[in-house]
């Protein structure tokens, strides 16, 4: 392949650590452009990185930078990202049009997994999942992280997927799509603010070196192409009251319902209530989340490394 401005480009830390086998982290950049407030974002997304760097492994935060795809972006680019005004939220079918047109860009979880695997990194951390929409009978609306990894070999350790989505839709989805689950520590399948979304898992793994073995394995047998989703709940003092979330929840889909909100426009509006009637709460249990999920993940990685 020839590399140009236009291929993917390694940060400095990033392409050392792979030539040498250290372990490596995959970090989307939606979560710092799109996920969370300012100026926190960028503050969160450093935390981030330390967190990764605590447990033994090289960050990698992916984005795009003037057109070029970056997977370790430095902090300047970083900070870019995190304050810039017309930074694009890029799926993986945006990247080549991005890429032409010179634009700043958040990768999701569907772009950050692809990039992740195409520059050789089997490990990527994140807060949730995108899914099936609770409307998408009628709209067909499901997020296209979930066909990214039907054909994406990489492990990816998140809290599930937002109880705002269908999480069993999304579940029998991801099992026609072919892609692996397991409960880390649990045979529940986690709810993103809630420790248990009310419908279990078929696997479970209880140590970063046993998912080292299942990548190892995937490997290995060379049958399967899809990701494996490591589901990571919170502790049960760290989630949000489950009766608040029910609440909250319920209040959400009313005013949905009420205002006849559809498509793209639902997440945002119930996010933004749960922000405000949970009086941030919901926002500190996010945080929580992607800070577990990274030192999770950068604990697996290590043990890949190690294998």
């Amino acid at each position: 392949m020839i590399v140009t401005e236009l291929s993917i480009n390694l940060g400095a830390e990033v392409k050392a650590a792979l030539a040498t086998g250290q372990p490596v982290v995959a970090l989307e950049s939606t979560i710092v452009s799109h996920g969370l407030p300012r100026p926190d974002n960028l503050r969160v997304a450093r935390e981030i990185e330390q967190i990764v760097r605590d447990n033994g492994a090289v960050p990698a935060t992916i984005g795009m930078v003037g057109g070029r795809i970056v997977v370790g972006i430095d902090d300047e680019s970083l900070t870019r990202l995190a304050v810039g005004e017309n930074v694009a939220k890029l799926s993986v079918r945006d990247l080549a049009i991005a890429a032409a047109l010179g634009a700043d860009g958040a990768t999701t979880v569907a772009s950050t997994s692809a990039i992740a695997a195409a520059a050789g990194i089997g490990v990527f951390a994140t807060g949730g999942l995108g899914g099936v929409h609770r409307e998408a009978a009628q709209t067909f609306d499901e997020s296209a992280d979930l066909t990214t990894l039907s054909e994406t070999p990489i492990v990816v350790v998140c809290a599930g997927v937002k109880s705002i989505l269908d999480v069993g839709a999304t579940l029998e989805r991801l099992e026609t799509l072919g892609v692996g689950v397991a409960g880390y520590q649990t045979d529940r399948f986690p709810g993103f603010f809630i420790r248990d979304s009310g419908f279990g898992v078929d696997w479970r793994v209880d140590s970063p070196e046993q998912v080292a073995l299942a990548m190892r394995a995937q490997r290995d047998q060379g049958v399967h192409r899809g990701a494996i989703v490591v589901a990571n709940p919170l502790p049960l003092d760290e989630q949000l009251d489950p009766a608040l979330h029910d609440r909250v929840l319920a209040e959400g889909l009313a005013i949905v319902e009420r205002d006849s909100v559809t498509g793209k426009q639902v997440t945002p509006v119930l996010l933004s209530h749960f922000h405000s009637a949970t009086h941030g709460e919901s926002l500190a249990v996010n945080v929580r989340i992607i800070l577990r999920n990274a030192a999770l993940a950068a604990q697996i990685a290590v043990a890949a490394a190690n294998r």
